[in-house]
């Protein structure tokens, strides 16, 4: 004996095509032409991560910035932007930097405050810039990791009349009261300064 096969109503279709609708149609339509917002660094693609995660801001109209904080992820890349993404984790950078090809995400406005330092005077005051990679695993520090970090660094001392030393170019661990150990003793300060000069 042949069964017979039962088809959803169209009345059932359309409701669990709503259902499913359901959170697109609160989110606001978008402009027609709009554009994503063009990175401040044009070699980065924009990977913004979410405003939980940042406080908005005029810098440098209110308080122009006078320190570059280097970072060393503890994560891949696709975690560390992902991790930005994300409304509870409530921190972020600037700027991340890929390990195998140097590439540059940004993912806070310059002009915003990024919550990468630890310490609100120094998030104040500094651009966070993150590296994929492990303080205990120097083979992330990529050639190329290098050159277009110190290249990106160059670009922000620049802009905002930064000396390129090491007392405005520091690390995560160099934060008063902080616990990380960022970017760590294999990270190469000679060599990244020297990069930074010559960009």
């Amino acid at each position: 004996m042949e069964r017979t096969r039962v088809f959803p109503s169209r009345r059932r279709l359309l409701k669990s095509a709503a259902l499913a609708a359901g959170p697109y149609v609160l989110l606001p339509a978008p402009r027609v032409g709009a554009q994503p917002p063009s990175p401040d660094y044009p070699s980065a693609t924009w990977e913004p991560a979410t405003t939980a995660n940042y406080t908005a801001s005029h810098r440098p109209v209110t308080l122009l910035p006078d320190l570059v904080v280097i970072h060393v992820t503890q994560a891949s890349y696709s975690t560390t932007l992902a991790v930005f993404q994300h409304p509870r984790k409530k921190v972020s950078a600037h700027y991340v930097v890929r390990s195998g090809d140097g590439h540059v995400a940004q993912c806070v406005r310059e002009r915003d405050i990024a919550w990468h330092a630890g310490d609100w005077n120094h998030n104040l005051r500094s651009i966070g810039i993150e590296h994929e990679g492990w303080v205990d695993r120097p083979g992330y520090f990529t050639d190329v990791l290098y050159e277009q970090s110190a290249r990106l660094t160059a670009t922000v001392c620049a802009r905002y009349g930064i000396p390129k030393d090491r007392t405005h170019i520091i690390g995560h661990y160099e934060v008063p009261g902080t616990d990380h150990t960022d970017p760590g003793p294999s990270w190469d300060w000679t060599r990244y300064l020297r990069l930074v000069n010559g960009a």
